[in-house]
């Protein structure tokens, strides 16, 4: 699994010029499943970014979590994120999950995360979306399979 937290202000998701996720304060998740990947494997991504403290605390020190400041969560589908550039100028997908696979351990994550945190927005898998965001900081997580 592969996942990029940005910290946002706001962020949304149209598909076909309809906005069918938007949040304000919180993390835009971009989530890419491998072919590796279980149910198991998603729990510990999810107690991750729950407990992650990357918003500022009074003191200006990153020290709170997502509910320490009430934020909000969007997560958006991305199998790109499994993009193999070593060869050639055309990248290779194939460490990524087949759609079926993919799409099921995508529900679950957000079926877990919604019971965690309530608050969650999603983009709709394997359709072209646009996304937009106004990051806050910039500030950028990238979660894999080396860190969790």
């Amino acid at each position: 699994m592969r996942i990029v937290i940005q910290r946002v202000l706001e962020a949304k998701v149209t598909v076909e010029d309809n906005c069918i996720g938007s949040i304000k304060k919180g993390y835009l998740i971009l989530l890419g499943v491998g072919k590796t990947d279980t149910k198991e494997i998603v729990d510990r991504y999810i107690d991750k970014i729950i407990k992650l403290r990357i918003f500022v605390d009074e003191n200006g020190k990153t020290n709170l979590s997502l509910k320490d400041v009430q934020g909000e969560v969007l997560v958006v589908s991305q199998f790109t994120l499994y993009a193999d550039c070593r060869r050639g100028n055309r990248p290779d997908f194939i460490s990524a999950a087949g759609a079926e696979k993919a799409n099921e351990l995508y529900e679950y994550f957000l079926n877990c995360i919604k019971e965690r945190l309530g608050k969650v927005q999603a983009g709709e898998f394997g359709a072209d979306m646009k996304v937009s965001l106004v990051n806050d900081g910039p500030f950028t997580i990238v979660l894999d399979e080396n860190l969790v």
